[in-house]
């Protein structure tokens, strides 16, 4: 017993926690598969090839992926988000547009084996493009290169067009230019497809988190970085603001915060200032660091990707896109 001269609490919040079933009645944050957006790595090859620098993930054939989006769905994830990987790349990404680029034919095979699974198509020329960047490039200076930015826009919304036409049910636009949705959104209207939702990555940061993506996608930049288009990560808040703002001024459906982890403020701003849905990306290097330091034994891969998930929930995110998908659903259907 305390001594008596000891304060006694009056209030006990400890009561509220002493059993499994009294946390789980009081829990203000849900986590479920659907929740979740699994992210596939499409290639023309016949076998698939592991990621070295993503233990658990590969680059999958056709046929792997309608295999893989079949498992998804049948342990409750709904939707997938495609990522292309062609045979050719040149300067001009053409096969992101392509009729039969390898997203489009994944689309399709997906969409025509399993129809209730949601299709959301990665709308960038980053992958397709032989430099590396997010669209065509031009010189400014002797020795300085960027994106024409313009010029991508068309790319862009060809590119969007070309995924709803094969089959895609949301396209999302990466490549951060100015102007992406409102040419994304004309576009899509101007060819039969106003009903296709556009997922903006509306809040994209130039961040040293995507380098397993990069090493998996072929599309680390041959000249000069992204920091000119993508989001600097000391920007601050306006900046957010502004670029959430401006995608909800040209029609975007969703928006996304990218990456989650070292953005979760972020997050909750935008989670504050708009009722748009909300998405996160999970993005690799996250997903690198968690599969290390399980590996050597430092932390308990289960409890961390779940604590990790939840917070990004709690700060705002309606859906996640995360390569722990398939584990995480696995680790939620057995409690």
């Amino acid at each position: 017993m305390p001594d008596s001269t000891f304060p006694i609490p009056s209030e006990r919040p400890r009561r509220l926690r002493r059993s499994p079933a009294l946390r789980a009645l009081t829990r203000e944050v849900t986590l479920a598969p659907a929740h979740l957006i699994h992210p596939m790595f499409v290639h023309e090859e016949a076998t698939d090839t592991p990621i070295a620098s993503m233990p658990g993930v590969s680059r999958h054939s056709l046929d792997s992926a309608v295999q893989q989006a079949g498992e998804a769905l049948a342990l409750g994830i709904r939707s997938v988000i495609l990522f292309g990987i062609p045979a050719h790349k040149d300067a001009l990404g053409t096969q992101a547009y392509a009729d039969q680029g390898i997203i489009q034919r994944a689309a399709r095979a997906i969409k025509a084996a399993h129809p209730d699974l949601t299709v959301i198509a990665d709308t960038c020329l980053c992958e397709y493009t032989d430099h590396g960047h997010c669209g065509p490039l031009c010189k400014i200076h002797p020795n300085e290169w960027t994106v024409d930015n313009d010029p991508s826009l068309e790319l862009l919304a060809q590119t969007a067009v070309s995924q709803a036409r094969a089959g895609a049910d949301i396209v999302a636009p990466s490549a951060m230019m100015d102007g992406q949705v409102a040419a994304i959104r004309a576009a899509l209207d101007a060819a039969g497809f106003p009903h296709i939702p556009v997922m903006s990555y509306a809040v994209k940061y130039a961040s040293a988190y995507y380098g397993p993506f990069r090493d998996a996608a072929g599309s680390t930049p041959s000249v000069g970085d992204r920091a000119t288009y993508q989001m600097d990560p000391a920007g601050g808040y306006r900046e957010a603001l502004r670029e959430a703002r401006l995608d909800v001024a040209q029609g975007a459906d969703y928006l996304m915060v990218k990456p989650a982890l070292a953005y979760l403020d972020v997050l909750k701003l935008l989670r504050d200032n708009f009722d748009l849905p909300l998405v996160t990306y999970n993005v690799s290097g996250e997903y690198a660091l968690v599969k290390a330091a399980a590996q050597l034994g430092y932390m308990d891969e289960r409890r961390t990707v779940l604590e990790t998930l939840t917070g990004m929930r709690r700060a705002g995110a309606d859906a996640i896109i995360t390569y722990h998908a398939l584990d995480a659903a696995r680790w939620l259907a057995g409690g």
